[in-house]
């Protein structure tokens, strides 16, 4: 239990022993259901976002903007942005970041596949949505500049979260705070 992620070890103790405490039936059925859900939900064709279907259900839909993709990290940051109910586009998982310490490159990444739909489909705006890491960064730079002949690039915005105060920013914080100022409405 402690190898899943945010589990400490006492959040683990808990867990197995609140599992070994309940009747077998329902051990047993939480356990095939794990398996089920792990033979069942693969990456989607066109985006590779997580999905039970070839096509996920976002690429399915034809309410949604083909003209702009969201590119992120992974499909945790989907499911982020699909709870602001604010982005009305499709999107693009890369599978993670460029990170040359743990071994990964833009080959271990969904970078080629997006390229090629980008240059394909040609749409109007990719939105670059990766973490501002050092191997977010690298990984925005890029496929930026890889996506850049074919469509216009943007970033998503970052800064002070809301309720935040001042004097308890970063500086990296506080200056992407004032890179991204625009006019009041």
């Amino acid at each position: 239990m402690q190898r899943l992620p945010g589990v400490g070890p006492k959040t683990a103790q808990r867990l197995a022993l609140h599992i070994l405490k309940r009747p077998e039936a329902e051990v047993e059925a939480l356990a095939q259901a794990l398996i089920e859900a792990k033979k069942q939900v693969g990456l989607c064709t066109v985006c590779f976002h997580l999905s039970s279907e070839p096509v996920c259900e976002i690429c399915r839909n034809q309410n949604r903007d083909n003209g702009t993709i969201c590119v992120v990290a992974d499909s945790r940051d989907v499911i982020a942005l699909e709870k602001t109910r604010e982005f009305k586009g499709k999107y693009h998982v890369l599978g993670g970041v460029i990170s040359p310490i743990d071994g990964i490159g833009p080959e271990q990444l969904t970078v080629q596949a997006l390229v090629r739909r980008v240059s394909q489909h040609k749409p109007e705006e990719v939105i670059m949505a990766i973490s501002p890491s050092v191997e977010g960064e690298t990984t925005t730079l890029y496929v930026g500049q890889l996506l850049k002949p074919f469509t216009k690039v943007t970033r998503i915005a970052f800064g002070l979260p809301v309720g935040g105060d001042l004097e308890y920013a970063d500086e990296v914080t506080l200056a992407r705070a004032l890179e991204g100022r625009r006019e009041l409405d």
